[in-house]
């Protein structure tokens, strides 16, 4: 589930935290950033959660009012397409959903009111209204309709991410990511899928775990000779006075650069760009490309980059 940009990116705000400490210890940082990417796999099962509480809302205020003194014809016969909708009835049922938020103990229960207040703007919103409306039903509908809910209404939600905020620093950032891994996830629900279906492993394999491992280690093992590059390649500049989340992103550029062979060095190009575009201002990533340009240039004219594998083509 955790995508190579998401890594790289937990990686520079650990690293960030790691200088910034007095203390510092490679094996405790290390436990961080795993800790980190735990917290957005929680985040993944947590917002799963809360478009079953939704739900769960709804079924209630359909109950209330069933049970009011003089229910109307409304209240005796509502609308319960929502409530049983298909896709919300495999995740109630999904049994790895299940078993992580038991394990985490991750529950909405303490904030019934952001239920509520998210119920309400679903309700308010075209699509519902539009879905609500039509009478034929269809699985893709279902799941059309999920997935509108996790970004028209979640991921939009403003008092959802104070709430997030006060529970964890790191999950913030983390919502558009995780809800278009939740999107992506339900794309591989059908009419067929029962408790057993997957969700999406917090790492796509090990070699993703290794990446990420390696990344932060090789990064702060081979600190003053990545330094040493970037002072050498930036010869008009104070390196003191470079901004030092811009020291950060070069510094894990060139660490792709010269230490993981398998990774064409365009793609940690483009993708440490990138990343500056979130973490420093538009001077800084004119500038951090230019560095890294020429430190690329210069590293491969004298034969320190080492490339091997498929995709590779060019790279000598």
């Amino acid at each position: 589930m955790i995508s190579r940009r998401i890594i790289r990116t937990k990686v520079l705000q650990v690293l960030y935290a790691y200088y910034s400490s007095e203390e510092k210890s490679l094996n405790n940082t290390e436990k961080e950033l795993f800790f980190c990417i735990q917290k957005s796999y929680d985040l993944y099962h947590y917002l799963f959660a809360m478009v079953l509480d939704i739900a769960d809302y709804a079924e209630d205020r359909i109950e209330i009012r069933r049970n009011k003194h003089q229910p109307t014809h409304e209240d005796l016969h509502p609308n319960t397409k929502f409530i049983t909708n298909q896709v919300i009835h495999q995740l109630r049922s999904n049994r790895q959903l299940n078993a992580y938020l038991e394990q985490k103990k991750l529950s909405w229960r303490d904030y019934p009111e952001l239920v509520k207040e998210l119920y309400l703007f679903m309700v308010e919103s075209d699509f519902y209204k539009e879905y609500m409306a039509d009478k034929t039903r269809s699985f893709i509908d279902d799941r059309k309709f999920i997935e509108k809910l996790f970004n028209k209404i979640v991921l939009v939600a403003e008092d959802l991410y104070i709430v997030l905020e006060e529970q964890s620093i790191y999950w913030n950032d983390d919502v558009e990511f995780v809800v278009s891994m939740i999107v992506k996830t339900l794309k591989k629900f059908n009419e067929l899928s029962d408790s057993d279906q997957r969700l999406m492993p917090m790492f796509k394999d090990q070699e993703d775990r290794d990446f990420a491992k390696d990344l932060i280690r090789k990064t702060i093992i081979n600190h003053d000779e990545l330094r040493e590059l970037i002072k050498e390649h930036s010869k008009n500049w104070d390196v003191e006075r470079i901004a030092f989340m811009d020291i950060l992103v070069m510094q894990l550029a060139i660490t792709e650069f010269l230490y993981f062979p398998s990774i064409p060095t365009k793609v940690s190009l483009n993708e440490y760009i990138e990343l500056s575009k979130f973490y420093s201002t538009e001077k800084s990533r004119n500038f951090i490309n230019g560095i890294l340009d020429k430190t690329l240039k210069d590293l491969k004219k004298s034969g320190k980059i080492n490339k091997a594998g498929r995709g590779l083509i060019g790279e000598s």
